[in-house]
């Protein structure tokens, strides 16, 4: 089989990968290892950045009615959200087989392949293919690609077979996990510390809790020999509440293990989500982390195979995301002291929830289990709002009249430039790329976060939402527009 993207493992960074390969018309082929769906959530919601990059291809509506989880805390030292000039808001108590099953209905439709029980046994990066061997049910069988990307998890076959390094922090202490239903908990939505450890609750759906539970004692253990009667001992020992008849869906349990891949490209195989980080779970960042890196990455895949882009692009990858995986490490650790030691942390808990009644300090801290907080290089620094996401709700008056938000606007996964008032110009000067860039004109939506687009005349957003440019204050539109999409064409040669 032959195809231009493999992606091995149909989570919902694989298949969020999948999807951005396909709205630029890239072929690709999903591989997992698993059947069928397994129906299990290790994760239960995801943050207000992943929030926005579902919205900006349409898919958050199709996950239905989620709850907007209305407290914003760092480690469990809850942070005022009057503070903040922005919505760091995410999104709780969506099932992670919820999000899977959405995003490989949409990938599906769109066209992609996806083959379950298909297992990568090796694979050859050839120079200018990557030949992956599958044992699939009708035995083995090779899938020649021009890039294979692995999203197989924290102990990533594709990982493992390149050779890339994953350093980091071993386990030191553990924690249980449980679905349960028929107990109806009060809900302890950002942990709890109690005499002994920490307890959170969240409720997931129909009657269904996610309890998780850490004793200050606990060490690391394996799931073989767990059994839920040690979950329940455990919540009555910390709670005084016993759960020992409720009806168990699924149990688990976790480290705090921290680890990143030193590479996340080498030749033609790139590595995305817990294949290239993992860390203990707080403020649902790992699956959010991971959809940013397959938006991060499929834009550019799909822009260097449809021609007219250098394949250097596709380093960027690493540059921009390899730092904001390494930032993840740091501050996932951080909370996982907060949260999991003991009294002993006590006074610099005290200590933080002061700082935190700083605006700034507010800011700064939300933004990094929001993800509002990522700038990448774009090359100048000339703007405010160069190298950070635009937000999404962020709305525009177009020449008819009718109002559309910023992530209507990146629904096809294409470049956008901006233009209002006075700077038509601008709009005529991206003509050339045309093929990848779509030029809107309008003028801004006044909202109450008014100060922060004053005098904002036009910006180019990134397919992934990013701003690379803005006028006033970055010169020629040109330039930013050949980094990002390629060289310029003139108009009479399309």
């Amino acid at each position: 089989m032959r195809t231009q993207v493999t992606v091995v493992g149909a989570g919902p960074v694989g298949l969020m990968l999948a999807g951005e390969l396909r709205l630029a018309g890239a072929d690709v082929v999903v591989c997992e290892l698993r059947a069928e769906a397994s129906g299990e959530s290790r994760g239960v919601g995801f943050t207000r950045r992943a929030a926005e990059v579902f919205d900006q291809r349409g898919l958050l509506t199709r996950l239905g009615e989620i709850e907007i989880g209305r407290q914003t805390h760092f480690g469990g030292v809850g942070i005022d959200t009057a503070l903040l000039d922005d919505n760091h808001f995410g999104v709780r108590g969506v099932a992670q087989h919820r999000i899977e099953t959405m995003l490989e209905e949409w990938v599906t439709d769109l066209g992609a392949i996806v083959l379950r029980g298909h297992e990568l046994v090796d694979l050859n990066d050839k120079g200018d293919v990557v030949v992956a061997t599958m044992s699939g049910p009708d035995g083995r069988h090779e899938i020649t690609a021009e890039y294979l990307v692995g999203c197989d998890g924290a102990r990533s076959t594709v990982r493992r077979l390149v050779g890339i390094d994953f350093p980091g922090h071993p386990a030191t202490r553990g924690a249980y996990v449980a679905d349960i239903a028929g107990q109806h908990l009060r809900a302890r939505a950002i942990g709890e510390r109690v005499p002994g450890g920490m307890v959170m609750a969240v409720n997931l759906e129909d009657g269904v809790d996610r309890i998780v539970i850490h004793p200050d004692s606990l060490p690391p253990r394996e799931l073989a020999d767990l059994t839920f009667t040690e979950i329940a001992d455990s919540w009555q020992s910390l709670t005084g509440e016993s759960l020992h008849g409720a009806d168990v869906r699924w149990i688990s349990c976790f480290t705090d293990t921290s680890r990143q891949a030193e590479e996340y490209r080498r030749g033609r195989v790139f590595l995305a989500g817990d294949a290239a980080h993992i860390h203990i779970p707080a403020g649902a960042q790992g699956l959010s982390v991971g959809v940013q890196d397959a938006v991060n990455l499929g834009w550019k895949l799909a822009a260097v195979l449809n021609g007219g882009v250098d394949e250097s692009l596709l380093d960027s990858y690493h540059t921009e995301r390899h730092p904001v995986g390494a930032g993840l490490m740091r501050n996932t650790r951080a909370q996982a002291l907060l949260y999991l030691s003991g009294d002993e942390m006590e006074p610099l808990r005290r200590v933080l929830g002061e700082l935190f009644a700083y605006p700034e300090v507010a800011r700064r801290m939300a933004g990094k289990v929001s993800g509002l907080d990522v700038r990448y290089d774009m090359g100048t620094e000339d703007h405010p709002l160069v190298g950070f996401r635009l937000p999404t709700d962020w709305r525009l008056t177009l020449a008819d009249g009718r109002e559309v938000a910023i992530a209507e606007l990146l629904h096809l996964a294409r470049g956008v430039l901006i233009t209002t008032g006075g700077a038509d110009g601008i709009g005529y000067a991206a003509a050339a790329w045309s093929d990848s860039v779509d030029v809107v004109r309008g003028t801004w939506v006044p909202a109450g976060d008014e100060r922060r687009r004053s005098g904002l005349t036009a910006v180019l957003l990134r397919p992934d939402g990013y701003v690379a440019w803005a006028a006033p204050g970055c010169g020629d539109v040109r330039a930013a527009l050949a980094r990002w999409f390629g060289a310029e064409v003139a108009v009479a040669d399309r």
